[in-house]
């Protein structure tokens, strides 16, 4: 299910191209500023690892899939790989970690609050937490592997009420991909315009899953037939660093010392 889910974004599938590029931007940003002992929490397939672990001495790894651990242990065999759901973080110890990577996980964490502050404790003071996440204001659905999404002063406000020091800034598309997602909204207004009964805003997100699973699945393989070459053109510099976030930031990049 983690390979083929739409909840993991994957390097090996050509139509998840963009989102992969997207994500892994993030990992660029920050290749060079890591160091000393890091946590990931939520790494997948370790893609974005493997970028930034040169310069770290102990490197921890948590992830809730099998198929995510399977991937991780026999990748990076100097790691601690550790499975398990989050929170709590029992096997690091306080005030150990140099750096914590949460990229596009903490929407999907139940209790956010109890998270951030199990991360906190788990960092050096001083140390720091590089946290992505969605911007709602770009979501064109509800996404049933979301507990919520934010804007950016609810953000703001929930990394302050723990952090010292709290920056967030945005990660835009250029052209070339935002005319990605123009499309795929298009498509997806399309499918909702089916969707009399409102079911995607009203349905529990357990029964959800399975249809958007599939229709996501679907979209994703259309936008390729019919976009081929602008799907393969996409790069992670498509996607652009700001320090303001506005309505049109497709994710907050977050920059947090404890």
């Amino acid at each position: 299910m983690f390979f083929f889910s739409t909840e993991v974004t994957s390097s090996k599938i050509s139509s998840d191209s963009p989102l992969y590029q997207r994500t892994k931007k993030a990992y660029e940003l920050i290749k060079n500023d890591v160091f000393g002992s890091l946590l990931e929490i939520g790494p997948g397939e370790g893609y974005g690892l493997n970028l930034i672990k040169e310069k770290c001495t102990d490197i921890y790894a948590i992830d809730k899939a099998n198929y995510a651990v399977k991937e991780l242990t026999s990748k990076f065999p100097e790691a601690t790989i550790i499975k398990q759901k989050v929170p709590p973080l029992p096997q690091i110890k306080n005030e150990s970690l140099d750096f914590v990577i949460c990229f596009q996980v903490i929407e999907h964490i139940r209790n956010d609050l109890n998270f951030l502050k199990e991360i906190h404790k788990k960092l050096k003071p001083g140390g720091t937490l590089f946290l992505t996440t969605p911007n709602i204001e770009q979501s064109v659905a509800r996404n049933p592997w979301h507990y919520r999404e934010y804007k950016h002063k609810e953000l703001e406000k929930l990394l302050n009420s723990i952090f010292n020091s709290v920056i967030i800034k945005g990660i835009k598309g250029n052209e070339l991909s935002t005319k990605y997602y123009t499309e795929n909204k298009k498509r997806v207004q399309k499918i909702l315009k089916w969707d009399f009964l409102r079911l995607e805003k009203k349905l529990p997100s357990l029964l959800l899953k399975i249809p958007y699973e599939v229709l996501n699945r679907i979209n994703r393989k259309k936008l390729l037939n019919n976009h081929k070459d602008l799907v393969h053109k996409i790069s992670s510099k498509d996607y652009i660093l700001t320090d303001k976030c506005d309505s049109n930031s497709l994710d907050f990049f977050c920059i947090i010392q404890k």
